[in-house]
């Protein structure tokens, strides 16, 4: 299909004359039913909208509650430093001056259970910590952020007592355990 062929010559050059000639017969210069449309769209009637409404100014609400006394505030402070006052001392207090262990700087939850142990009737329990080390440990030892010691271990739970701040500037005990991982590999 190159100019001056005779496939070219016979059928291309009569098909894109034609093409040719349909499209400069497209481009006229008569235009006048499209100036009387226009003419007829500016004169036409326009609808008549309803006026909009007449919004009226909000009145604004001042909330003048706050400048006033707090009713409960005297009740809950006087309950409070009553509480206080009556448990002072009396709640369990983290050891002070024990060496803390390894597994007391990380989360409860950053800390798997991966297994148990048992040699000479000490029951360990293996602890896998989030960037992969095992730790061993038994009854006694204290684990997590909130000065917890394991009481018991089972083959598959680590039962420990947690000493946590109660609010009103002492210290209660809370329990709290560790299952065994579903997982066999502790991933």
């Amino acid at each position: 299909m190159f100019p001056g062929t005779s496939i070219y010559r016979k059928f291309v050059a009569p098909v894109a004359a034609v093409f040719l000639v349909m499209g400069l017969s497209a481009c006229s210069s008569d235009i006048s039913d499209l100036k009387t449309f226009v003419h007829n769209a500016k004169n036409r009637q326009k609808p008549k909208l309803p006026p909009l409404p007449e919004i009226k100014p909000h009145e604004t609400y001042r909330y003048s509650a706050n400048l006033t006394k707090n009713p409960f505030e005297e009740t809950v402070t006087r309950i409070a430093r009553t509480v206080r006052v009556k448990s002072k001392g009396r709640g369990p207090k983290p050891v002070e001056g024990r060496p803390r262990e390894i597994l007391e700087s990380f989360p409860l939850d950053g800390l798997r259970m991966v297994g148990t142990l048992e040699q000479k009737n000490v029951r360990w329990a293996l602890l896998k910590t989030n960037d992969g080390t095992i730790h061993r440990l038994k009854k006694g030892n204290y684990l997590g952020q909130n000065h917890g010691k394991i009481t018991e271990i089972t083959e598959d739970r680590i039962n420990l007592m947690e000493i946590v701040p109660d609010g009103l500037g002492d210290w209660m005990e809370r329990p709290a355990s560790m299952a065994l991982a579903e997982d066999p590999k502790g991933n």
